[in-house]
């Protein structure tokens, strides 16, 4: 039955409702105000749901990137470590702040202790995590939380060139030494090494509220 759940995830959306929090009376107004209006249905609200979530992890990822790019050739990888405990939260807290959304990275295997799923995450979590161990290809999704009032989008994130190595790689191989000792420094509880090229990292999580996803359409 698990693994059924597991690959049914993978082939579509899962949208059902979590017991969240009870959608406000405002809220629910304003939603269904703008959808009368502009005649909008569900599966027209999910689709730009995915659509900007897509957008928004893509420009997370470009700004994460190019800052710790820049901060490697500055200061090298143990540098680099600094920057992402510092820096990290901080530019994704920004970005989610200028959307009106909330966007994080959370992982099984985590760096940072802030980045462990929230219950709502930990199932869809695990069935990329089953897809990944068994060569089963994994797409975003959409699942309806907080009674429909907020959409979540997540998406995979896989281990795609030797730069994430030098830092999350096989200590004595990819991970120098001075890597190494500056991670136990930051993060005596780290899991995030011992990754190998195309392994799941973690994923991306989004949380969309679905008035400002129809105020896009």
């Amino acid at each position: 039955m698990k693994n059924n759940f597991y690959f049914f995830l993978a082939a579509t959306a899962l949208l059902s409702c979590g017991p969240q929090e009870r959608v406000s009376k405002e809220t629910f107004e304003e939603v269904n105000r703008n959808m009368e209006v502009k005649r909008l249905t569900e599966a027209e609200i999910i689709n730009e749901a995915m659509i900007w979530g897509d957008s928004i992890t893509k420009e997370a990822q470009n700004q994460l990137i190019t800052q710790l790019q820049q901060a490697i050739e500055n200061q090298g990888f143990p540098g680099a470590i600094e920057f992402c405990q510092a820096n990290a939260t901080s530019i994704l807290g920004s970005l989610g702040e200028s959307h009106s959304v909330q966007i994080k990275r959370v992982s099984n295997r985590y760096r940072n202790p802030s980045d462990q799923p929230e219950p709502v995450e930990q199932p869809i979590l695990e069935a990329y995590e089953y897809n990944a161990e068994n060569g089963i290809k994994s797409d975003p999704n959409i699942q309806k939380i907080q009674n429909g009032e907020v959409l979540l989008y997540t998406k995979p994130i896989v281990i795609s060139n030797s730069m994430c190595l030098s830092c999350h790689g096989e200590p004595g191989k990819e991970v120098s030494e001075g890597t190494l000792a500056k991670l136990s420094e930051k993060y005596p509880a780290d899991r995030a090494l011992g990754h190998r090229m195309g392994d799941l990292r973690g994923m991306w999580s989004v949380k969309l509220p679905k008035k400002e996803v129809v105020k896009r359409l």
